[in-house]
């Protein structure tokens, strides 16, 4: 067989694998597809320091990258298996065996499946084999290249079909059908000064759009609000199990809140705010009793990821939320429901697709990415950043500074700014909204032509000013002075 034929026929048996765990787990879950089950997988046994790397150098496209590269690297394997097999189809048979037995325990492994989610990976195995042999046999006995369009065109199609038909849920239509959200308790109005769009800060309320998305999931949580479900269980007098409409029909409250995750480096863009709506999380705990010796919320996710909330804080200031900014949450923020707890970390309080609240302690349970190294208690620290002028950018005229600070619930009390090392100077705070949002910053000055440095630190309401030295975010969030170098022309 000529090499380019075996490649291909490698090739092809991949493809038709991959489309045939995809199309039968779009019957037993989309979790189940190998290709996402084992991407997945990698997610879980990822080390810290590399999923730090992943996310400080891709952003929110790191998904992408590892889908890409894991592509790339199935490109290599199908290729070379085609090429080993030559002259016999065994090699290859071998290699989509084995790949199958991946699939098989990394979607065993996954918590998010039921038990028949195993046949996904099984029937990617068997499609693999059989089309590898089959192909094979037709390329020793010169077959045209119809054939191998054929096979090309049906592996596609059962990779469309797996997809559409795993999409099948109509989150979209469940949210359309949740309607307007009224609160009862409407947060108060943004005031006129709260932010300096003009001078390079966000505007003060993140659209949910852009506001930013840091998560585990490869593969959004489809879940309809008609069938959702939230069980409050653990360490309570009175278990409970609370559906949309009975969370809906409840005293909603709207908050403005500022959620910043831990992965968030010196002068990063991953803290964005929004209009929660939702319920207490203390009042549903106080109605389900919560026993003494309790210290931790443990929660759940849909998709299997779970956190551990330092319970006290929670019960005081955390909200079960159903809507963002005036509207149902999207699907990418967790609908139907989600944690939102100001001043900790997402990584240990915002939940996504939540389903299952556990009163527990931290002796007895560990959330996701304790683990893997990161801290159990993970409050908020104080931090600012320099929006503009960018890094490298180049200023004409009068120089205007301005930034974010953030110091959940605390509040910050000011923003100081220094220009090449010289003495600090005070910066004009936009409108104090709430100690669990951020405050806008600026100040405006006479600067010399030529190449300078701005650094920048925040002080809370405490008396608290952020910590100089430069720490990574693991295990509980960077520190630093966030600077930035430009030219005044």
């Amino acid at each position: 067989m000529k090499p380019a034929k075996a490649a291909l026929t490698g090739l092809l048996a991949l493809l038709a694998a991959l489309a045939a765990g995809h199309l039968v787990a779009a019957f037993v879950g989309l979790s189940a597809s190998p290709y996402l089950a084992v991407g997945n997988a990698f997610i879980d046994l990822t080390p810290s320091w590399l999923k730090d790397f992943a996310v400080s150098t891709f952003g929110t496209a790191d998904k992408l990258v590892l889908l890409t590269g894991m592509a790339v690297v199935l490109v290599g394997i199908g290729a070379g298996a085609g090429l080993a097999s030559r002259n016999s189809p065994a090699p290859g048979s071998l290699v989509a065996v084995l790949l199958g037995f991946v699939g098989v325990v990394a979607v065993a492994t996954r918590p998010d499946v039921g038990a028949l989610a195993v046949l996904a990976p099984v029937a990617s195995a068997a499609a693999g084999v059989y089309v590898f042999r089959y192909l094979h046999k037709e390329a020793r006995e010169s077959a045209s290249r119809r054939d191998f369009l054929i096979t090309a065109g049906l592996a596609v199609t059962a990779g469309v079909v797996g997809q559409v038909f795993g999409s099948r849920t109509d989150v979209e239509g469940s949210r359309r059908a949740v309607g307007d959200l009224t609160p009862k308790v409407k947060a108060p109005e943004i005031p006129v000064g709260a932010d300096f769009v003009r001078d390079g800060t966000p505007s003060f309320i993140t659209s949910n759009e852009d506001f930013y998305r840091i998560d585990t999931a490869l593969s959004v949580p489809r879940i309809r609000a008609e069938e959702w479900a939230l069980r409050v269980h653990g360490m309570v007098e009175r278990p409970m199990v609370l559906s949309f409409e009975e969370i809906r029909g409840r005293d909603l409250v709207e908050e403005t809140v500022t959620l910043t995750c831990v992965s968030n480096e010196v002068g990063g863009p991953y803290t964005s705010t929004a209009n929660f709506i939702g319920v207490r999380i203390g009042d549903v705990l106080r109605e389900a009793g919560v026993k003494a010796g309790a210290d931790q919320l443990f929660s759940t996710s849909d998709d299997g990821f779970t956190a551990g909330s330092p319970l006290d804080y929670v019960l005081e200031k955390g909200l079960i939320a159903i809507g963002m900014n005036g509207q149902p949450l999207p699907a990418e923020h967790g609908f139907p429901a989600r944690l939102v707890v100001p001043g900790l970390y997402g990584y240990v309080s915002a939940t996504k697709w939540v389903t299952d609240l556990e009163v527990t302690t931290f002796a007895q349970d560990q959330g996701y990415w304790i683990p893997r190294g990161w801290a159990t208690r993970a409050p908020v620290k104080a931090s600012s950043r320099i929006d503009r002028p960018a890094r490298n950018g180049e200023v004409r005229g009068r120089t205007v500074i301005a930034g974010t600070a953030w110091a959940q619930p605390r509040g910050v009390a000011k923003v100081e700014v220094r220009i090449d090392g010289g003495p600090w100077r005070e910066a004009q705070l936009g409108a104090d909204v709430s100690d669990t949002t951020w405050r806008m910053w600026r100040v405006e000055l006479d600067l010399r032509p030529g190449s300078h440095t701005a650094e920048c630190r925040a002080t809370d309401k405490s008396g608290a000013t952020q910590d100089q030295a430069r720490l990574d975010p693991v295990p509980d969030g960077a520190t630093g002075w966030h600077s930035v170098t430009f030219t005044v022309e």
